[in-house]
């Protein structure tokens, strides 16, 4: 019980100065983890994700093309 208590009490002044957060990768599952006192975020489960189509894709990020320019200036 002491055990637990003094984890929680760790992690709680780690937060206060803001987590060392690390990507943890999983089978299917994503989260972040502190490196220092090791709080784990729920994170998010990728196997279930809803998957976008093309369509909503290509709508949601339009591509902008930018002119090339034919000679270089230097000053």
């Amino acid at each position: 019980m002491m055990g637990r208590v003094a984890v929680r009490v760790r992690q709680f002044f780690c937060g206060l100065s803001n987590h060392d957060a690390l990507l943890h990768f999983e089978e299917g599952r994503l989260s972040l983890v502190c490196a220092t006192c090791g709080h784990e975020t729920p994170g998010w489960d990728l196997e279930n994700a809803p998957a976008r189509s093309e369509r909503t894709a290509a709508v949601a990020r339009p591509v902008v093309r930018l002119p090339l320019l034919g000679e270089r200036r230097v000053a």
